[in-house]
């Protein structure tokens, strides 16, 4: 099926296997307002390394499993069946930073992180800076050995979580006046404190606070890369989460397919199965063809990143790939939500929680008017046949 290899079917059964392990558990974390007990979600981080789904996008070397795109995507594509959050256990650490990391962070961040000993978020957005990177106003100042960092951070997920930050900000004197520097922060750290943290439309346990960064003193050596690298490394890391976002929206259309068909098959109205319905049947045969179409788009954009595509090729096609596949996604949830009709808005009913779940994919990691920025950007530059 799709060209998959052997390996590569292993590690989907894998991943498969282990969503549906974690499935059992969403309607408590939806009642419990995301969160489940300590030992519970202790038990399922060990048990996604052991099935070897943790790290699955770092080098072996450093730890991690060493899969390729496709196989990343096939993990993340059944990570994204569950609800809640609870498959974010299959973590998978910045891919992008062992290459810059110095001998320093690889020993500090990168291993750790990869060893399951920490845990990472990222401080970019901000109140008038989201999809736009370069519209943020946060400011790092060298200070000696140091930097000086200040700015207000919104949506920095999993802040309650993680043990550092990547933050992003723009320097203020030197050479590099006015360009972007990526840091590292420890959290906690004197200076930083949360604003506050909002209600959100998903109930998950990683929470996405409003954070202040006051005068946050950082030693030279957590600065990533160079001073004015730091919108390259936010670029690669929204390629990745742009095809990962894309795998799991997969996953959610496929469990939204085969849960409405299923409910399809055995509501009966006036003695006749809902699924005989030609309106009903409309919605399935609409949902299994659009997620066919954004099945094949993602596994054709990994398999080119693996063949080695332009990374600039690569850019423009994981856009298509979350462009489509979230907006797909989208329409799915909401016609699974009518076909079970007044169950399916019922908070223990798989449509209405992936309803609310799905919706910001369409948001985060850039918006979809974002992306379509991006790919027509490319397509006026290289023409449809380089990129399609």
């Amino acid at each position: 099926m799709y060209g998959l290899s052997a390996a590569d079917l292993q590690i989907q059964q894998r991943a498969r296997a282990f969503a549906d392990e974690l499935i059992p558990f969403e309607l408590a974390a939806e009642l419990g307002g995301g969160t489940l007990p300590e030992d519970v979600v202790a038990g399922h981080k060990a048990r996604a390394r052991e099935l070897g789904l943790v790290a699955t996008n770092m080098p072996v070397e450093l730890g991690g499993v060493g899969c390729t795109s496709l196989q990343q995507v096939l993990v993340q594509e059944q990570v994204g069946r569950v609800t809640n959050a609870l498959a974010w256990v299959a973590a998978t650490p910045p891919s992008w930073f062992p290459e810059v990391a110095t001998a320093y962070q690889l020993d500090r961040f990168v291993l750790p992180t990869v060893r399951g000993e920490r845990e990472e978020c990222y401080a970019i957005t901000e109140e008038g800076a989201g999809s736009d990177v370069d519209g943020i106003l946060a400011t790092a100042r060298r200070d000696g050995d140091s930097y000086l960092l200040t700015g207000c951070k919104w949506h920095v997920t999993s802040f309650n979580t993680a043990d550092y930050a990547f933050f992003q900000a723009k320097l203020v004197g030197g050479a590099h006046d006015g360009e972007h520097a990526m840091f590292l922060v420890d959290l906690p750290s004197p200076g930083v404190a949360v604003v506050r943290t909002p209600a959100y439309a998903h109930t998950i346990s990683h929470q996405h606070p409003i954070v202040s960064f006051a005068d946050v003193r950082v030693p030279a050596s957590h600065l990533v890369g160079a001073e004015g690298d730091g919108m390259s490394f936010a670029y690669e890391w929204f390629r990745f989460e742009r095809l990962m976002v894309a795998a799991r929206c997969l996953g959610g259309a496929q469990r939204l397919v085969e849960e409405m068909t299923a409910f399809a098959r055995e509501r009966v109205v006036r003695g006749t199965p809902i699924a005989a319905f030609g309106l009903i049947q409309g919605m399935l045969a609409d949902s299994l063809t659009e997620l066919f179409a954004a099945r094949s788009l993602v596994y054709e954009t990994a398999r080119g990143i693996d063949a080695g595509t332009d990374r600039k090729v690569q850019h423009a096609q994981c856009s298509m790939a979350k462009l489509y596949a979230s907006e797909m996604a989208g329409r799915v949830a909401d016609r699974a939500v009518q076909v079970f009709g007044g169950r399916g808005y019922m908070r223990e009913n798989v449509a209405e929680r992936l309803f609310r779940e799905l919706r910001v994919e369409r948001i985060w990691e850039g918006t979809s008017e974002v992306q379509r920025t991006i790919i027509a950007d490319q397509l006026v530059k290289r023409g449809p046949r380089v990129l399609a």
